[in-house]
């Protein structure tokens, strides 16, 4: 069948629908909504059997949905029409939401219902919500549409005569700082993350807010002491980027700010000096058990299986937080017989910090430094032979990201996670070692193939060509307790794990002379990307930064046969 996806951006759930439709060996193409004519001049071209939107801001042309069967996937339940609908259902505190697939029409989300699915609702930011519990439901639902299409047994259901949600403004989502408790700035916040963020002002800066976490431990300390001299709104504490603020009913930690017209970063390099005199109240390199409402590496050990995770916001690693890394995946020695990479929630990792090196007045220095520290930081997780390491992968992963990922022994994917092997939309040739791991897994032909492509890949496809080794179960609940047996099996018997290490070391020490000949190649092919001028990394991370669309669709994501 030939199905074409109309989207406003190529995302997680875009790229998660194409590669599933790929995989059930659909040809499938893609536009980018850039114009009524961009859309009309594809659909003539492909002659595609349905069409599918999986991410649109802007109408489709009846001249599009009157010729053939158009479908919506729109974050909302039965009735709920217009912009925002996750906002909406987050600020009014929803129990149960969910994703219905509508008929395109005239009328703004007015058309018919033929999918529905529902989820419960989590008290997390929306962009949580979005890359879990939407994601699954849309490709879910997409699978059904297909399936009922192909079996011509569509049945629709009348869309309700509810009226359209207003597009919530600013006014909609500000914080009352003297009324508000910290449970409700958190919900506001969160319903407005990852995008357009919460409008507020911030030692007389206009910001917008984003990463909200609850302070828990204000009993004592130089915390709770600086905490009680602070007056409500006021900052009186700074950690690794964020920012904390006194509420009426506690405190809360903001991890990054935006400026209008800019971009976001941590909260610290927004700010700069307008935070002097604000103290740096550090925590150690790694929290263990509780840990303080704002902390992004953590620690759980189960027996002698060390789960070690790392939330950074978008899985954007800067060269202190790959450092950090580094140091805490070398202090795990003589702790665990195995080392698990959890990463965060939404994201594993995505590689290097493009934000920092944006809103750098050195972005060649500071990038070369940026690639070195996470070298460094694989390096360290590569060459480790104390103990057996997986990677858990639970979110997105692309470019150095998923090659960190892949310098573990084992790879370990949640179900509908999308992974993006390749650097080149970037203009980076790459370096986090992939010229050792990736052809080690699935072939130096394959390799090439996969980074020149630069598309992405679902858990089946993956597997299926050697990249990961093992796809878990999609819901939370089943991927940790396979996740567990699996790491608790590596370790149970003392000579197979014995065994393990000694191959793993005999390897190491067989490829010493080759891992460090791929990696100084790989940064000699690098260092004119970060360092000249004209290079085309600087003005694709320009782009990629300021969310500038494309204006036309990549040739890349037309017309393209799956993988394996």
């Amino acid at each position: 069948m030939r199905i074409l996806l109309i989207v406003t951006v190529f995302n997680g759930l875009s790229q998660r629908i194409y590669c599933e439709c790929r995989q059930a060996d659909h040809l499938v193409s893609v536009v980018l909504a850039t114009s009524n004519k961009a859309m009309i001049d594809e659909v003539k071209h492909f002659q595609p059997d349905i069409i599918i939107a999986p991410y649109l801001t802007r109408f489709i042309p009846a001249a599009i949905y009157d010729s053939i069967p158009t479908f919506i996937v729109h974050p909302g339940i039965l009735g709920d029409k217009g912009p925002h609908a996750l906002d909406h259902a987050l600020l009014e505190k929803k129990s149960d939401w969910g994703v219905c697939i509508i008929k395109a029409n005239g009328e703004f989300d007015g058309g018919d219902i033929y999918v529905q699915e529902h989820f419960s609702m989590r008290f997390v930011k929306k962009s949580a919500l979005y890359r879990k519990e939407v994601n699954s439901a849309a490709s879910k639902a997409v699978r059904t549409l297909l399936k009922q299409f192909q079996q011509d047994t569509l049945r629709a259901e009348k869309q309700l005569s509810t009226p359209m949600h207003a597009v919530l403004q600013q006014s909609d989502r500000a914080i009352d700082w003297l009324k508000d408790s910290t449970q409700e700035i958190i919900r506001k916040v969160h319903a407005a993350d990852s995008h357009p963020g919460l409008l507020d002002i911030l030692l007389g800066e206009e910001v917008y807010l984003f990463g909200v976490h609850k302070e828990h431990f204000l009993q004592k300390g130089r915390l709770y002491e600086n905490y009680l001299k602070a007056s409500l709104k006021e900052i009186f504490a700074k950690r690794d980027g964020a920012i904390c603020l006194k509420t009426s009913d506690g405190a809360v930690w903001i991890s990054h700010l935006k400026k209008e017209g800019y971009f976001k970063l941590p909260a610290t390099y927004t700010l700069k000096e307008r935070l002097r005199g604000v103290r740096e109240e550090r925590i150690p390199l790694i929290s263990e058990g509780k840990a303080s409402g704002f902390h992004e590496i953590s620690l759980k050990i189960i027996g002698e299986v060390a789960y070690l995770y790392f939330d950074f916001l978008n899985g954007a690693f800067s060269a202190e937080q790959s450092i950090r890394l580094k140091y805490a995946i070398e202090s795990m020695k003589e702790r665990c017989k195995v080392l698990v990479l959890m990463g965060g929630k939404e994201f594993f990792s995505n590689g290097i910090h493009l934000n920092i090196l944006e809103d750098s007045k050195k972005p060649g220095e500071d990038g070369w430094s940026n690639i070195n520290a996470m070298n460094d930081m694989v390096r360290a997780l590569l060459l480790s032979d104390e103990f057996l390491t997986v990677a858990a992968i639970r979110g997105g992963a692309g470019a150095g990201g998923l090659f960190f990922g892949l310098a573990c022994d084992y790879v370990l994917v949640r179900e509908g996670v999308v992974l993006n092997p390749h650097y080149k939309t970037l203009g980076l040739s790459g370096s986090e070692f992939h010229t050792y791991t990736l052809p080690k897994r699935i072939g130096r032909e394959q390799a090439e193939k996969i980074l020149d492509e630069a598309l992405p890949l679902v858990t089946k496809e993956a597997v299926a060509i050697g990249m990961i080794d093992k796809v878990l179960p999609e819901y939370s609940e089943h991927f940790e307790k396979e996740l567990h047996h699996f790491c608790h099996a590596l370790c149970e018997d003392e000579d197979s794990w014995y065994e393990q290490l000694d191959a793993k070391r005999d390897r190491l020490e067989e490829d010493a002379t080759l891992i460090e000949q791929l990696h100084q190649q790989e940064l000699n092919r690098m260092h004119p990307e970060f360092w000249d001028s004209q290079s085309s990394f600087h003005q694709l991370r320009h782009d990629f930064v300021y969310k500038q669309c494309p204006t036309q669709t990549p040739q890349r994501l037309k017309q393209k046969e799956r993988h394996a």
